[in-house]
């Protein structure tokens, strides 16, 4: 495969050390952190398909989808309002504008101190939202939400690659994208069980409930172990080599923390890596930090997560029908997670996200013909249950190849491709862009909805060909190569060779005097 480095099984240098209990713990506690963007993505979905939390702040809604009802009018239309997807969508707002404070603060205090400060500030915001009496109180809860959605995405996945040896890395970085579905699904079931709640209050406690994970990192936060990367970056250099020891489980860790040194030593010579990371040599990286994160949100996945219930409750199930299909939907995209947590770093991350784009392909294609076979353009007919069904299993299969593929390569891929010199702007603009993309669709659904028709579902499957095909030519295998030596990868590369000279190439002291490679152990292509 283009632009691979070779060691004794395929990736690169490998480390002495071992998988500790102690760093098992460690990433545990950080992959929390996925549970309160996770959480946040499937409770706004229930809730808004919800008649008394539509009765009491959007009206206008409520009143148009039971005229739609009683009318059999356009079924596309009836979530129509610009106002109701601004309460989903202005969290992806806040989170963006977070995400460049929290590149800050990661760089500064350390990984742990954005997770807490994460945290706390989506804590703040579950509360406003349990409590609201309007839709100012309702979007500045979400508004907070937003802010600790932007620290902990900033943090988390950084802090896990950067504490996982290399040959695990994807494992324990996707333990992040584990915990935002497990998120999902627990939403999604709060959701089911609180729309049952006499009294028509069952929105707010799927809404306070929000406080529990956000509790979880908070608190988990202030237990965490710095990353050797950071310590060293922030001066605590012995600090750093015991930790290192600890994370590792071994006495021999020099190797690696004289590469990590030389890491540092070279990003403290970046004074603006804002600016630098516009150089040649890191374009690379800056495509993928923007095209992932971009091409994640337009596989059209969080139009099913979402809003899901209402996308159901559309397509003419019933109130508890369309939360149950949540449910299911929530149920698939945890058990797939787990296929990528065990194939990630055996099968590598190329094959996941062309096998992943494929099988999402078909299934948008096949979801799209039935929903227009039934529907057509006018959006009025019944769905009977057995085609129902038919719609649910071809959507269950399409969460299940998100959730192998892109749902946690979106977020590996980025986290371990930025040396050390550029990482936390690299990060944060890998925050940025996909709050960004994720509100601008969480914003233009249901208008498009309402507009596209069954075309949506199109729509996203031609974005879908044009990834698949962006990733078959441009992005390398980054399976078990250490994040200090990545740039080899890329110099190996058929295309982003061309950006990266050979003194632009720094893995350690000790590898530039030894130089050469061999099928041995040591790099491949380093003449």
């Amino acid at each position: 495969m283009a632009g691979g480095v070779v060691v004794n099984t395929g990736g690169g240098k490998d480390y002495p050390g071992k998988l500790t209990m102690f760093v098992l713990f460690a990433c545990i506690v950080a992959a929390t952190g996925g549970l309160i963007f996770g959480y946040d993505i499937g409770i706004s979905g229930g809730v808004t398909s919800m008649n008394p939390f539509l009765m009491k702040f959007f009206p206008s809604v409520y009143r148009k989808e039971q005229e739609a009802e009683r009318n059999q009018t356009n079924q596309y239309c009836k979530f129509d309002s610009q106002l109701l997807t601004m309460f989903t969508s202005s969290l992806y707002l806040a989170a963006l504008v977070a995400s460049f404070f929290a590149a800050t603060v990661t760089r500064v205090a350390g990984r742990k101190w954005s997770m807490f400060g994460g945290g706390v500030t989506f804590l703040i915001g579950a509360a406003l939202n349990g409590a609201a009496k309007d839709v100012v109180m309702l979007i500045l809860g979400r508004v907070l939400l937003g802010i600790g959605v932007g620290f902990a995405n900033q943090a988390v996945p950084v802090y896990l690659s950067e504490m996982a040896p290399a040959r695990l890395r994807g494992m324990l970085n996707i333990g992040f994208q584990l915990m935002i579905t497990i998120g999902i699904l627990c939403a999604n079931l709060i959701n089911y069980g609180t729309a049952k709640i006499k009294g028509g209050w069952g929105w707010r406690v799927s809404l306070a409930l929000a406080a529990v994970p956000a509790a979880i990192i908070a608190i988990g936060a202030l237990f965490l172990p710095d990353t050797p990367n950071s310590l060293i970056d922030r001066g605590y250099t012995d600090a750093a080599k015991r930790m290192l020891k600890r994370v590792r489980g071994t006495e021999d860790v020099e190797e690696e923390y004289n590469d990590l040194v030389a890491a540092s030593e070279e990003s403290k010579l970046v004074a603006h890596p804002w600016r630098n990371i516009l150089q040649p040599r890191y374009r690379p990286q800056l495509v993928m930090a923007i095209a992932i994160p971009m091409f994640q949100q337009l596989t059209g996945i969080n139009v099913i997560m979402f809003y899901a219930p209402v996308l159901f409750k559309t397509l003419g199930f019933a109130d508890d029908a369309s939360l149950m299909s949540a449910v299911i939907t929530g149920l698939v995209n945890v058990f797939a997670t787990f296929v990528s947590i065990v194939t990630v770093d055996r099968l590598g991350r190329r094959k996941l996200f062309l096998q992943g784009g494929t099988q999402m392909l078909a299934c948008q294609i096949v979801v799209g013909s039935l929903i227009g076979a039934k529907f057509g353009f006018s959006g009025v007919a019944e769905i009977p249950k057995a085609y129902a069904a038919i719609v649910v299993l071809f959507i269950c299969a399409y969460v299940a190849g998100f959730a192998w593929s892109w749902g946690p390569l979106g977020w590996l891929v980025p986290s371990e491709i930025f040396p050390l010199e550029i990482r936390s702007a690299g990060q944060s603009i890998n925050v940025s862009v996909n709050m960004l993309c994720t509100f601008i669709i969480a914003q233009a659904f249901l208008p498009m909805l309402c507009r596209f028709k069954f075309i949506l579902f199109f729509f996203f499957g031609a974005w879908v060909v044009v990834m698949t095909i962006f990733v078959a030519l441009f992005l390398p295998e980054t399976k078990n190569v250490p994040i200090e030596e990545m740039v080899l990868v890329w110099k190996n590369h058929w295309y982003w060779g061309r950006f990266i000279r050979d003194e632009d190439v720094h893995v350690g002291a000790d590898l530039e005097m030894r130089g050469g490679a061999n099928g041995n152990g040591k790099l491949a292509g380093m003449q």
